[in-house]
């Protein structure tokens, strides 16, 4: 143990210069002013193609700052992969389910721009800016998407987070009925969509900090991208360009500049030398010239445009740790806050809240400790999806006890915001698959919106089918017998095809076969919280007497003493979590998100690994023979983690997680 602990402690001091060159970055924000900018662009860039753009602008943690329909913009989304995917009405079932609702179920083109701005400032940083386009080549069945037989994306799954149903994400005033926290700054907020593949959401920066992101819809048709082998003359993305003017990223943080598998990621298919018009000679924004700021309920009042709220404040529901729970982890920690005056963090290490286990309850030391070791072996170690090379991880890290309750969350500085709700989503899908208990518990979904039944899709397959299915592949015991299901591990579950891209094989049991599969319609993941989906569209876009969803995302049997469902935000099916053991039994999980899957892999792994040397508790990893990466699947064993294989700056150490 002193040698492991030792050689962190020299590679720490090794990387804290590079640390403070990232920590003391300024706190931006936009003013109502320069939001205004950004639509008035937008708009003149529209009318100059003759077009009419639904416009929306978002600060860093997700509030909504504007809503901008101009006059003839298409009121309706049509939710479509594009792939040819057949149903009895034509479409695939998100769009089946909201046109289920009636007349008014189709989600509005302002919950599509919403959706877009919130995905680029969510997944970008200091050290990344990533777009909506990005977000598509990383989620499709393919890595990149439309090379036959690569493997999925690394991101394959992360559409399904930030959803409006989350537990976590903070809300915006309701109708009346608010649940879940409401605060009208405190981020992070949720998407009414999720987070978004279709090309025209970039992010927004101010002296090279992301400040947030603007949406751009037009054409009514809410998709992906499905090949990377072209260059696209997307409108929506164009029209966007005219909107980021003056608010561009550093040239060198941009998408295309960052590679993963050796492959470049994609940022824009299109540059501002394809402008129709000069953003810069724009005029001053004046509503009600060529459209209207328009209210979008649970999100944005109207009236006119908003300032943002500096990411950083604990007004913006993250800021450093004033506790000290998290001191001489290497780098400066942001922990969330509430809307309280003055703020209150949120999260902070606690006890397991129903520790009813055969292995006992995490104990508040303990947490404490394993995101302490988590946030360790992340400053210290190489950045993926990061610039400039040899940059740190940036990553939130979560963890819960046995039935899902957070117990604590802390995050690097600069962590990417979508993995806050994402490494939830991930702690908690582990802990719940590693249960002696799980086929049980999914047997237990029950819900209905809309006079739609939840436990069963337009498909006909009901939530207890998929437990079926695991169980043809792996064994009548699966899901009962207390395997230790990592991320990975499911995720390898969770693909259209088994072994994963491999064009012919079978569908994984918890995914639909290729046949029916798309980026929107993807098996378990999607039909556990598509209802609590369709439900708060109908809340954002009509109002009335449809009230929003609650701050629950699925129809599970409630966890004993509170008012959450174990996976409470939704399914994650990307790596970067493990179940936390002890002698033997599942007593919580650890989740993390922000950089790439490996290093999300290791800073879990090996992070709750050095937490349990410390705590001497034996508490700690799966023991090894439990692990997934003993059962036998379509193509080989499933995976459990896996880590860089030189992954710490300033140290050559390889194989960092073998033997643990």
């Amino acid at each position: 143990m002193t040698g492991r602990l030792g050689f962190l402690g020299v590679v720490l001091a090794l990387v804290m210069a590079s640390v403070g060159a990232h920590a003391q970055v300024s706190q931006q924000a936009l003013t109502a002013a320069e939001v205004g900018q950004i639509i008035s662009r937008s708009v003149q860039e529209a009318q100059a193609r003759n077009v009419a753009a639904t416009i929306s602008v978002v600060d860093r943690v997700g509030n909504v700052l504007a809503v901008f329909q101009m006059t003839g913009a298409t009121g309706k989304l049509r939710v479509t992969s594009g792939k040819g995917i057949v149903r009895t009405n034509g479409l695939e079932e998100v769009q089946d389910t909201f046109t289920n609702l009636g007349a008014n179920g189709s989600p509005t083109t302002r919950l599509g721009a919403i959706a877009k701005a919130i995905t680029g400032a969510y997944l970008s940083s200091s050290g990344n800016a990533f777009t909506t386009r990005t977000a598509s080549q990383i989620i499709q069945e393919h890595f990149n998407p439309g090379e036959s037989f690569s493997p999925s994306g690394p991101l394959f799954g992360v559409q399904f987070s930030q959803l409006p149903c989350s537990d976590l994400s903070v809300r915006q005033a309701t109708n009346g009925v608010p649940t879940g926290l409401v605060d009208p700054t405190a981020g992070p907020k949720r998407s009414p969509l999720g987070l978004s593949a279709d090309p025209g959401g970039l992010p927004l920066y101010k002296a090279g900090v992301v400040v947030g992101g603007v949406g751009i819809e037009i054409n009514g048709v809410y998709t992906i991208d499905p090949t990377v082998a072209d260059q696209d003359s997307s409108v929506e993305e164009i029209v966007a360009l005219a909107g980021q003017f003056g608010f561009q990223p550093p040239d060198d943080i941009r998408a295309n500049r960052i590679f993963v598998e050796g492959k470049s990621l994609r940022y824009i298919d299109q540059d501002v030398n394809v402008l129709a018009s000069s953003p810069a000679s724009a005029p001053a924004f004046v509503n009600g010239t060529g459209g209207n700021l328009v209210a979008v309920n649970g999100y944005y009042a109207g009236g006119g445009p908003l300032a943002g709220t500096a990411y950083g404040n604990p007004e913006s529901g993250f800021a450093t740790d004033p506790n000290g729970d998290y001191s001489g982890v290497g780098g400066v920690v942001f922990v969330l806050f509430n809307g309280a005056n003055p703020p209150v963090a949120r999260f902070r290490p606690r006890d397991s809240i129903n520790p009813t286990v055969a292995g006992g309850g995490l104990t508040t030391a303990e947490v404490r400790q394993i995101i302490r070791s988590a946030l360790t072996v992340a400053f210290a170690s190489r950045a993926q999806i990061r610039r400039p090379l040899s940059s740190q991880v940036q990553v939130t890290v979560s963890v819960v006890d046995g039935v899902g309750n957070i117990l604590g969350m802390a995050r690097t500085f600069d962590g990417p915001l979508f993995g806050t709700d994402v490494s939830l989503q991930k702690a908690r899908t582990a802990t719940l698959f590693s249960n002696t208990n799980a086929g049980t518990y999914l047997g237990t979904f029950s819900s209905t919106v809309g006079g739609t039944p939840a436990a069963q899709n337009a498909n006909g397959v009901t939530i207890a089918d998929y437990v079926t299915a695991v169980r043809r592949v792996l064994g009548s015991n699966a899901l009962q017998d207390g395997v230790a299901f990592a991320d990975r591990s499911g995720g390898n579950l969770s693909r259209p095809y088994l072994p994963d891209g491999i064009i012919g094989a079978g569908n994984g049991p918890f995914s639909y076969p290729i046949a029916t599969w798309s980026p929107f319609n993807t098996g378990l993941q999607l039909d556990v919280v598509l209802d609590n989906i369709a439900a708060h569209v109908l809340f954002a876009d009509v109002g009335g007497a449809n009230n929003d969803t609650g701050a629950n995302c699925t129809g599970f049997t409630a966890t004993a003493g509170t008012l959450i469902s174990r996976i409470s935000n939704g399914f994650q099916i990307f790596p970067g979590s493990v179940p936390i053991y002890r002698n033997g039994v599942v007593i919580g999980g650890i989740g993390v998100s922000g950089d790439g899957i490996d290093q999300d892999d290791m800073v879990s792994f090996l992070g709750l690994h050095n937490a349990g040397l410390v705590l001497g508790t034996g508490l700690g990893n799966a023991p090894p023979a439990r692990r997934a990466d003993q059962l036998s699947a379509p193509g080989g064993f499933l995976r459990y983690v896996n880590c860089p294989f030189k992954p710490f700056l300033g140290s050559r150490q390889n194989n960092v997680c073998h033997g643990k």
